[in-house]
């Protein structure tokens, strides 16, 4: 899986790829990068995160496999389980933004690289036209 820093994910975004936010549909609201798309990889329930199982079927509707998708999340964790899910499945090219928006972090919780907000790139919040109710509409039609 190619991991790009958040600079690199913003040239992409420019040339044309996809950001998918796979954060939650909360923490995308209180921020995310501007023109991303929202497609949660699980959602927080009663009892923790709860998987969302239609994660990889319901991006198959959205993209073609061949489509340029940059994942991102928080911190590079869960967006690099989810480009490798996609690729699993046949998705062709899917580059994993590392650090997220929040950044990566070392064991001792230092910051090893700036995030997307940190590194000073734009951030949207609130309900757009990438947040996942959106997304899940147009998908619909």
């Amino acid at each position: 899986m190619k991991r790009v820093s958040p600079q690199e994910a913003k040239r992409l975004m420019d040339e044309g790829y996809t950001y998918v936010d796979v954060r939650t549909e909360g923490e995308f609201l209180v921020a995310h990068p501007v023109g991303a798309i929202n497609v949660p990889l699980g959602e927080m329930g009663p009892r923790g995160v709860v998987k969302n199982v239609d994660f990889v079927p319901f991006l198959r509707r959205i993209f073609a496999p061949d489509a340029k998708i940059i994942v991102g999340c928080a911190s590079g964790s869960r967006s690099l389980h989810a480009g490798e899910m996609l690729a699993s499945a046949g998705f062709t090219d899917v580059v994993d933004q590392r650090a997220g928006m929040a950044g990566a972090r070392t064991a001792f919780g230092a910051i090893a690289e700036k995030g997307w907000e940190a590194a000073g790139l734009p951030v949207a919040q609130g309900a757009d036209a990438g947040s996942f109710a959106a997304v899940k509409s147009r998908a619909e039609r």
